[in-house]
């Protein structure tokens, strides 16, 4: 379901690693997005889209240089640049998000793209796109969390909590998109080698 506290400190060891070693701008900020977990790149992504006053969903330098220091993504201003001159490639001076995020993620393979979808689409049984509470009842069985099992939580509080471990730690709203859903993934695929893994990793935890 969601990563494992082993795959989550491997991402940051692979990243924080390879970070020291790399000197491409794209890299860069993907790598400081990730050595935050698996959740790092949506978590950004949720940083840009608050700050999207007009719901233009496009970001001047300005605007992403303000985004990625409200995230804490330590950059000076020329490396700053570079980054966003590598994402304009149209030289448009601005940034559409949604294509800004795609081009972040980790490349996947058209595989793990796949059953990734394939799990969203279990998950979303009211076909609208998007994982909620009432989602999950009858695919997600709560009652066997230990917090719920121990009369700390109610099921709806397990609920939310699955739903928040696959939204923005900073600003989560209880609703999974599939951009959202890919996004998380798209970290936990970078500690994984191997797409036979992934594959059977995904199918097992989904019952796909």
């Amino acid at each position: 379901m969601a990563a494992t506290s082993r795959h989550e400190a491997e991402l940051k060891r692979k990243c924080q690693t390879a970070l020291s070693k790399t000197q491409d701008p794209v890299e860069q900020l993907r790598l400081q997005c990730l050595s935050r977990g698996s959740s790092g790149i949506k978590g950004l992504g949720r940083v840009f889209r608050i700050m999207d006053d007009n719901g233009d969903k496009q970001l001047n330098f300005a605007e992403f240089k303000k985004g990625l220091r409200d995230y804490g993504v330590i950059v000076d201003d020329t490396d700053a640049r570079k980054m966003f001159e590598a994402f304009d490639t149209d030289h448009s001076e601005s940034l559409d998000f949604d294509e800004f995020l795609k081009a972040l993620r980790p490349p996947m393979s058209t595989k793990r793209k796949k059953v990734i979808f394939e799990a969203f689409r279990k998950l979303d049984k009211t076909g609208d796109s998007v994982i909620t509470i009432d989602d999950l009842k009858g695919v997600y069985n709560p009652r066997k969390h230990k917090k719920y099992m121990n009369g700390e939580w109610t099921e709806e509080q397990v609920f939310r909590s699955f739903l928040d471990s696959f939204d923005s730690p900073d600003d989560p709203d209880g609703r999974v998109t599939h951009e959202e859903f890919l996004n998380y993934y798209s970290g936990v695929s970078a500690s994984i080698d191997s797409d036979a893994y992934f594959d059977l990793m995904m199918r097992n935890a989904w019952k796909l």
